[in-house]
């Protein structure tokens, strides 16, 4: 096939301090066609990119570039980096001449200023583009709120399935049959989608949602099911399609239609019997501090996911450690907290130096009031990397400094982005074997890499723009009912809206 590859994608957190420019997306990833070998390998890094490259040649197919740009999580973007950055994307299509598909690797959260449902619009244009016969499908995170929009456009939709996401080369696999079998002629996909009005983050990697996704699969390998896709939903977009959701895409006819149906309804019936997951009961601040400290296990992990930048936090937030100061603790690791200011500092001082340094809190109230330390700098780099989800690529850390403070070891750098893999300390020189409590700033996707050396994994509840008090979010475009705002029962969930057939 001859295909035309693109991507932009953004998680937005719509109460995150953190402004999102174009700035943002040249700090993160953006590849323009002609922008040279160096770029293109940045590219590649953009898993869902790499992945549909690779997917392409093992099947000969002819790929034409477009544009790559992805910003870490943050505020709404800005209108007229959405506007440039979607406008030159469909520029490029155009200029492709005659494909066979389009891919494009969404996330599926993407709000922009003026632009409530940035891939509803990105995908209807692109449709428009070209035309109702071209077969085009896009790859979403699955923490993405699914629009009536985005269905309509008529592209396939498939998202990951694993939360950490793991599984973004096999969704690649599957999207990319799904686009052949259509250009062949062999298939005519139809998306069904029913919403569920409930909001949380689940967690895939242990019973009971394991067994949930077992049943994903083998709903899956019945006749006409071409991909089922549970959407979580991201909970800090304020938009009217925020929530979860089941989205089957099947053949068509009116057998696989009704197979599609009885299915969507069992997997919404039984993914909204596990709400309550969701909410992730966790631990206060001094609560998981203490049991972190006490912990005799072996090492300690314990997750600050209020302040994870992946979901829009600003990553500068200082409540654990200031705790683990007041506590005197020893033997602790905490990273990454994105100070350039701090980093500066400790970098012209150098390795050895002592300093008056102050650390974090420097954004707004959800970062809380930074802390004066008197630090010794153990560690500068400026190549530091740690591996992402996609497992063969690696982020780099910006410039990175490790400082100790007492007894914890504090990792601070220049790019803003959550703690992916023990990398983030290691490769400054902190020895995580020799310590009884690790501190990242993830939710969830921090246990690919960390699950296989700790002992036990706390989860924190810490003040910061993540915060799972959802009802204290000012939503102003939430539709409700919407569980755990407000007391909804099963049979009032499964009978509200859902976008049927597109």
């Amino acid at each position: 096939m001859h295909i035309f590859l693109a991507a932009l994608a953004h998680e937005t957190n719509s109460f995150s301090p953190i402004p999102t420019t174009m700035r943002a997306f040249e700090e993160g990833i953006l590849y323009r066609p002609g922008g040279g070998d160096g770029a293109l390998a940045q590219a590649r890094d953009f898993p869902g990119y790499g992945f549909l490259l690779d997917v392409a040649r093992a099947h000969g197919d002819d790929v034409t570039f477009g544009l790559c740009a992805w910003a870490q999580p943050g505020g709404p973007v800005a209108r007229a980096t959405w506007e440039a950055l979607r406008d030159e994307l469909l520029e490029q299509l155009r200029a492709a001449g005659p494909v066979d598909a389009v891919v494009l690797v969404l996330h599926g959260a993407m709000i922009a200023h003026g632009y409530p449902d940035c891939e509803g619009d990105l995908l209807n244009r692109v449709r428009a583009l070209v035309g109702p016969a071209v077969p085009v499908g896009a790859l979403l995170d699955l923490h993405g709120n699914l629009t009536p929009a985005m269905t309509a456009s008529g592209a396939v939709l498939v998202a990951c399935k694993e939360y950490p996401h793991t599984d973004y080369l096999a969704r690649t696999r599957e999207l990319h049959a799904i686009l052949a079998r259509m250009a062949r002629g062999e298939c005519r996909p139809a998306v069904l989608v029913r919403t569920l009005p409930m909001l949380g983050l689940f967690g895939t990697g242990d019973a009971p949602m394991r067994a949930l996704l077992d049943l994903v699969r083998a709903c899956e390998a019945q006749a006409g099911i071409l991909s089922i896709s549970l959407m979580h939903g991201f909970p800090w977009s304020d938009t009217a399609a925020t929530g979860a959701a089941v989205m089957v895409v099947h053949d068509t006819g009116a057998a696989h239609a009704a197979r599609a149906g009885r299915i969507a309804a069992q997997l919404a019936q039984s993914f909204f019997a596990l709400r309550s997951l969701g909410a992730r009961a966790m631990l206060s601040v001094d609560d998981a501090v203490a049991a972190g400290l006490a912990d005799a296990t072996g090492l300690c992990v314990l997750a600050d996911g209020a302040d994870n930048p992946g979901g829009g936090a600003a990553c500068d937030s200082t409540f654990v450690l200031r705790v683990l100061i007041e506590r005197d603790a020893r033997d602790v690791a905490l990273g990454m907290i994105w100070d350039p200011l701090a980093v500066q500092l400790a970098m012209d001082a150098g390795v050895g130096a002592e300093l008056a340094l102050r650390i974090g809190g420097k954004v707004g109230v959800a970062s809380g009031q930074p802390v004066d330390v008197r630090a010794t700098v153990t560690a500068v780099r400026r190549d530091a990397r740690q591996h992402g989800l996609a497992g063969r690529y690696t982020e780099a850390l910006g410039d990175a400094v490790a400082v100790r403070a007492g007894g914890i070891d504090i990792v601070l750098n220049t790019r803003r982005q959550q703690v992916f893999s023990p990398e983030c300390f290691t490769q400054l020189g902190i020895d995580l074997a020799a310590k009884r409590l690790v501190v990242v700033k993830s939710t969830r996707h921090f246990r690919a890499w960390f699950d296989a050396i700790a002992g036990t994994t706390l989860f924190c509840d810490a003040p910061g723009a993540l915060n799972s008090d959802l009802a204290s979010l000012p939503y102003a475009h939430l539709r409700r009912p919407m569980w755990p705002l407000d007391a909804i029962g099963e049979a009032e969930a499964l009978g509200l809206a859902e976008h049927g057939h597109a």
